[in-house]
Order: C-alpha cells, then sequence, then structure tokens
C-alpha cells in the first residue's frame, strides 16, 4: 500500500463530505513523509511515538489534535488493510480546558484592520484581503474556515446576507450583516476584480486569484500582531505568541453581550439568537463567554442579585 496516494484519496473523499482539511493536510503529509524516511508501509503506534520525537516541540493540546488526525487516518486504513494499527486515543493525555478570551478593543480591531491594509504584495491584493477578512471576523463572529470557505455566490451583496455552506459540524446557516459591511464587502470585491482581471470563485482572494488557506491568515495575522505590539517580534518568521485571530471571534460576542446589559435587554430571551448566529451547536458554548470575561460575570451577577432584591421587597 502506498501511503501517499492513500492519503490523497482520503483527503479527497472528507473533502467531498464538506471537510475543511488545511490544517489536517499539513500534518498527514509531514507524517506520511516521515513514514517513508523510516520505510514504514503500515502505520503503528511506535511509529507515531518516532515521528514526535523529531516533529518539534509542541503543546501537549496540539499534540493530542494531532494525533487524533493520524488516529482517523489509521482507522481508514485499517479498514483497508488490518495491519496498520491504530494508535490508542489516550497516547497523549490530554483534558481540554478553554483558554481565556482575549477581548479586542475598538481602538486595537482599527489598528489589525489598518495595518493589515499595508501589508505589501505583487498586485496590492495581500494587504486588501486580509484587511477585509479580519474586519468581517471582528463584525460578524464568523470562524476564520468559515470566512475562507466563502465563495462568491455565498455574498448576497443586495439582501445583505452571508451563506456559511461548511460551518463546525458541517452545518450551514445564513448569517444577515449590516449595510456598513456590506458596503465594505462590495468595496473589496470591485477591488478585487479589476486587480486580477477577472471573478474569482472564492470571496477572498490572493494575488493569484486562487483561496487563501487557515495558515496563510494566521500568518499575516501575527505579522499584524507583532507590528502593532499584541505580539513580541520574533525572527525566522515565528508567529509568536499572544492574542489570536479567534479572538476577533470572542470579542464579538463579548460586546454583543455587554451590550445587552449596558441596555436593559434580557440576555435570557437575546442568548438564542446569538446562539443560532455564531453557529454553536449548543447554548452553553455561548453562556460561556459570562464565565469567560470578567466584566460580563459582574454584570451577570449584578442583573441576579437585583432581580433578588426586587423579589424579596414584594
Amino acid at each position: 500500500m502506498n501511503l501517499r496516494q492513500e492519503l490523497d484519496r482520503y483527503l479527497t473523499i472528507r473533502r467531498r463530505l464538506g471537510y475543511d482539511l488545511s490544517s489536517t493536510e499539513r500534518v498527514l503529509r509531514r507524517f506520511v513523509a516521515f513514514a517513508e524516511s523510516e520505510g514504514a508501509h503500515h502505520i503503528s503506534t511506535d511509529l507515531f511515538v518516532r515521528w514526535q520525537a523529531v516533529f518539534g516541540h509542541a503543546q501537549r493540546r496540539t499534540w493530542a489534535a494531532r494525533l487524533g488526525m493520524v488516529r482517523l487516518f489509521a482507522q481508514w486504513l485499517h479498514g483497508l488493510d488490518p495491519a496498520h494499527e491504530i494508535p490508542p486515543p489516550g497516547l497523549i493525555p490530554n483534558r481540554h480546558r478553554r483558554s481565556r478570551p482575549y477581548i479586542y478593543s475598538e481602538g486595537e480591531i482599527g489598528k489589525i484592520v489598518a495595518t493589515a491594509a499595508t501589508l505589501p504584495s505583487i498586485y496590492g491584493l495581500r494587504g486588501l484581503t486580509f484587511s477585509t477578512l479580519f474586519g468581517l471576523i471582528a463584525m460578524t463572529g464568523l470562524r476564520i474556515s468559515e470566512s475562507l470557505a466563502l465563495d462568491v455566490d455565498d455574498v448576497d451583496l443586495d439582501l445583505g446576507v452571508l451563506t456559511v455552506r461548511r460551518g463546525k459540524s458541517g452545518k450551514a446557516r445564513l448569517v444577515p450583516v449590516h449595510n456598513s459591511i456590506t458596503s465594505r464587502l462590495a468595496a473589496y470585491a470591485r477591488e478585487r476584480n479589476r486587480l486580477l482581471g477577472f471573478t474569482p470563485r472564492s470571496f477572498f482572494a490572493t494575488d493569484h486569484g486562487t483561496r487563501p488557506d487557515t495558515c496563510s491568515a494566521r500568518y499575516n495575522f501575527a505579522i499584524v500582531s507583532q507590528r502593532i505590539g499584541l505580539r513580541p517580534p520574533q525572527q525566522y518568521l515565528r508567529h509568536g505568541r499572544g492574542p489570536r485571530i479567534h479572538d476577533l471571534r470572542h470579542s464579538f460576542a463579548a460586546r454583543t453581550i455587554l451590550d445587552w446589559y449596558r441596555t436593559g435587554k434580557d440576555p435570557a430571551c437575546e442568548m438564542i439568537k446569538l446562539t443560532t448566529y455564531l453557529g454553536h451547536t449548543k447554548p452553553e458554548n455561548t453562556y460561556w463567554y459570562i464565565e469567560a470575561v470578567p466584566e460580563l460575570l459582574e454584570l451577570a451577577a449584578r442583573r441576579v442579585m437585583d432581580v433578588q432584591n426586587g423579589e424579596t421587597g414584594r
């Protein structure tokens, strides 16, 4: 069995089912390349452990995610040839724990968008694309994969509606956007087509008219973050540590909930709307922001106390 050919087939089939596999493909291709260098024709637990030893340093959570990717591929291969061993799920113990989100200020978001617009490229599309992409995520709370997966036909500039066809867990949804966002997307589309000389299939495009991947988006976000001081400068094109692009989504959710409290709206009634808008599968995933953001937790506690005091006074 040729592992490289089987990997191509595996990725093709899963993509046809609607999965976004940009990160998975990158990891699995490195794993298969290592297997070939070792002369291995079958996946085994020992092969994975040896690969981990030479791949490089990373957090346990990252290696647990990589193990999950390899295990799914190994399960596929095991169905074709039982000689393939499926590494045990507990090989890398990892207890999932949410990181506290970084909530960007409006000023920081403005700097991110403005600095991204200055990123150089051959035709100038790099800065235009990533400044618009980062702004869209910040103003709608879309996931990075959902934003990059948008095709031109998914962006209805007349109705102001985005069609997310491949959300998390493969679920689709409609995302209405404000007129100010629609205007910005329309301006981007016009300039994108002018610079390329044609209309690409994907809404966001590189200088070559292709769809940017998540790796490229995270790299450019890291560069921008370093330039404006959100991350320390790095050598050798490293990303460094600091606030993430996904925190733009967290910031959108937190600001939305804060507005509810500040304007006197009932969060219990509004939460289901935000859950649907963000594409969360469970309401508790949205309620998590109240626990994760100290100001929100304080406002929620104050609301509970007000209700209790009101009931006591009757």
